[in-house]
């Protein structure tokens, strides 16, 4: 890197003197523009944001009905849908494409499946793409660094598919493929997660401005104006209508028919649609369909619903997600789903002494009978609508980053999301993740299949 030298005023070059004052000037102004764009996006974007509520205790499902996860599976021990769906639509581009035009280094280089593989160990996870330090939008209970964790060894991996190299994220090359476009990401709070992984992910190019037209701090929108792209999230747990406020019994009273506001006409200006939801399926809820309660309640007690069939999470969540995709019939864009997302509590449930205290990722994990039946429900339902779509209009793409989480129960919180003092309802975070962190994979598996679309491959 070229020494930058000293600025010398002679007062006998007066020219001189006064172009190096110009510059001097411009520099301290355009640090001090890009300081307050920093701060006050932080300060809008966060200030009022709140801890979302962990899911409520489920039964243990047992140890026979688990899956075992390991970094090089065998296709019996995968957690695909079934053996008769169809083959993942997410291999990398056949042909190379070099990005360093556009000032990138992004090159994708041959066919593989990127959603096999392992994590191994970088050598160069010094140079890690952003800190908590250099990123401001970082929400407290995901930024471990600020609240303690002593190990760093969680950011000294990397995830490689079976028989390729998954490039690294490359900020100027994402944001030359999604110039004058618009993503948005609808779920819960592990998509709100996902989405404060791509922005500080690009915070080393460019910094969004918030463009939102609500103080609704769940639904949000920035704009990154040199590229005219933007980005959305839609708060929506269960992609359906959820009403907590009406239970009044400790539930929540799910609408598996009826999609709330999220899926309106308003998306017909996002090129993207990112779908996830998993985690809040666990929580006491009464199943609801033609606006009458159709199955009891699922772990609680009502009186008025005990006489109800018994209707299991995943077979909700699989009504959930045909309803929300039947939606979206009229939709043009690309969407993506962004397969389940597994937590990692061991030794007790999240309010029960639950815990996730490993600093390295894992070789094999047990995806237990409960996550694997909500990942297959939602690929299969995905896959239906894609089968029922192909005749023109939209692209439907896997997202499919379930096996790679799966392996990394090192990777959350745990008790660094909050001050050791502060009383919080989920003590132990074995939910969300870690920025910077695993999650980033996210991002990274999200621009290669951009790149697909880029060399003309269609979802």
């Amino acid at each position: 890197m070229a020494r930058l030298l000293p600025v010398r005023i002679y007062l006998i070059k007066p020219f001189h003197n006064l172009l190096s004052v110009f510059a001097l000037l411009l520099s301290l102004l355009t640090i001090v523009h890009l300081s307050y764009r920093h701060f006050l996006f932080q300060f809008t974007f966060y200030s009022s944001s709140t801890t979302i509520p962990p899911p409520s205790p489920s039964p243990s499902p047992s140890p026979s009905h688990s899956l075992l996860l390991s970094q090089s599976p065998s296709p019996s021990s995968s957690p695909s849908p079934s053996s008769s769906s169809p083959p993942s639509n997410s291999a990398p581009p056949s042909s190379a494409i070099n990005a360093a035009d556009t000032g990138a280094t992004y090159t994708a280089e041959k066919d593989c499946d990127i959603f096999r593989g392992e994590w191994v160990r970088d050598e160069t996870a010094g140079d890690y793409y952003y800190t908590n330090a250099s990123c401001g939008m970082i929400q407290e209970h995901q930024n471990c660094a600020k609240y303690g964790r002593p190990d760093s060894e969680f950011l000294r991996w990397r995830w490689r598919p079976d028989g390729c190299e998954l490039p690294r994220f490359d900020p100027r090359w994402f944001l030359e493929l999604v110039r004058g476009k618009a993503v948005a990401f609808i779920g819960d709070s592990l998509a709100r997660n996902h989405m404060q992984s791509l922005l500080c992910l690009l915070s080393s190019v460019a910094y969004p401005e918030d463009i939102s037209r609500t103080g609704d701090r769940e639904n949000r929108q920035l704009l990154y104006g040199d590229y005219n792209f933007t980005v959305a999230i839609f708060w929506t747990p269960f992609l359906v209508k959820g009403d907590a406020a009406a239970a009044g019994g400790g539930y929540t009273n799910i609408f598996l028919d009826e999609v709330d506001e999220w899926a309106g006409p308003h998306l017909a200006a996002f090129d993207y649609l990112i779908l996830s939801s998993g985690t809040w399926w666990t929580r006491p809820s009464v199943y609801f369909k033609n606006s009458e309660p159709f199955a009891r309640c699922n772990y609680c007690w009502s009186p008025a619903t005990a006489s109800l069939p018994r209707l299991s999470l995943y077979e909700a969540n699989r009504a959930a997600f045909r309803s929300a995709l039947d939606s979206l019939r009229w939709y043009q864009g690309a969407v993506f789903l962004r397969t389940f997302s597994p937590s990692h509590f061991e030794g007790g449930q999240w309010n029960a002494g639950g815990h996730c205290v490993r600093s390295q990722p894992e070789a094999r994990w047990r995806l237990e009978r409960m996550e694997l039946e909500m990942y297959r429900a939602q690929v299969e339902e995905f896959w239906k609508a894609k089968r029922e779509k192909r005749k023109g209009r939209r692209e439907m793409w896997v997202l499919d980053a379930t096996r790679a989480m799966a392996l990394r129960p090192d990777g959350h919180p745990d008790v660094y999301g909050h001050r050791p003092e502060e009383r919080v309802e989920m003590r132990h975070d074995c939910v969300h993740w870690c920025l910077p962190g695993p999650v980033d994979v996210w991002n990274e598996l999200w621009l290669y299949m951009l790149t697909q679309r880029r060399l003309g491959k269609r979802g």
